[in-house]
């Protein structure tokens, strides 16, 4: 199963059988004060070093998220994707929950994205389907719905069939469907990461389509999170999530190892370029 996302420049396959995905997850307002100050300023500099940084650290695909307080995303989404666009020349994924906004920056979009995301809720399905078949455009399918995120893995299964039949009726091929498996604080609920490790499985062996996670959850709350968000990428993986969302320069050596583990690195080439190029951080 071959999910391709591209740039004007650049094609990214994400499959099960060749090297993971690395989501650079940066350019995100969430607990970043100083980058959600200038998004509502309308100052972009910020936006433009973190995506320079993160490929530079490693990112195949970066999210792009302005949702914040005081910024209007239908404005500002597509604007922060143009100028991400002029900075790098990786695929983006393009985060909102606003629908319309989702919609501005697909126009502006070069290339072929993946939309972060659609849940299983009518008014989700509804404006966001849509807009991914009309953009030919890959998705992420979000197992939540009008009652929240289930704990168990079984009922977020049975909102994923959801989400992939109505894909089906709207001619989105299974290929360009990527399911978030869902990760939870561990600091809250100690069988969280069983439930995501559990959906990550399921979700393989019934459609065998390609997963992402956002790996720095698991640990929220919780001091040390480096430690436990590394170890639990690589059991995630191992389950069968194939492009995570991450800070890539705090996991790639993680990913790196688990990747070679999984026999994903023939000769381990991959690993030993990169211990020699970064062997200040062995």
């Amino acid at each position: 199963m071959e999910t391709k996302v591209s740039s004007t420049t650049k094609e990214v396959v994400i499959s099960s059988n060749k090297q993971t995905i690395l989501i650079g997850e940066r350019i995100n307002p969430t607990g970043k004060k100083k980058l959600a100050e200038a998004l509502r300023q309308g100052d972009f500099e910020l936006v433009r070093l973190e995506a320079k940084q993160q490929v530079a650290a490693g990112a195949d695909i970066l999210d792009v998220n302005v949702g914040t307080g005081g910024v209007d995303e239908v404005k500002v989404l597509p604007e922060v994707v143009k100028v991400v666009m002029e900075a790098v020349d990786v695929p983006l994924c393009l985060d909102s929950g606003d629908s319309k906004a989702l919609e501005a920056a697909l126009k502006v979009y070069k290339g072929k994205a993946l939309v972060n995301s659609v849940k299983g809720t009518e008014h989700s399905l509804e404006e966001v389907l849509p807009l991914v078949k009309a953009h030919g455009a890959a998705v992420i399918a979000l197992p939540a719905d009008e009652r929240g995120i289930p704990e168990d893995a079984a009922t977020r299964l049975e909102i994923i069939d959801k989400i992939i039949n109505r894909c089906g009726k709207l001619g989105i091929p299974l290929e360009d469907i990527v399911v978030d498996c869902l990760a939870l604080s561990v600091g809250v609920n100690s069988n969280a990461a069983i439930a995501t490790l559990e959906t990550a499985r399921m979700v393989k062996e019934k459609y065998g389509v390609n997963q992402t996670v956002g790996a720095s959850n698991i640990s929220f709350s919780l001091p040390g999170r480096e430690p436990i968000n590394t170890v639990f990428l690589g059991l995630v993986i191992a389950a069968g999530v194939t492009c995570p969302v991450v800070d890539v320069a705090k996991v790639r050596k993680g990913i790196m190892a688990t990747d070679l583990l999984l026999g994903h690195d023939r000769f381990s080439r991959r690993y030993l370029k990169y211990y020699r190029e970064n062997q200040d951080m062995f």
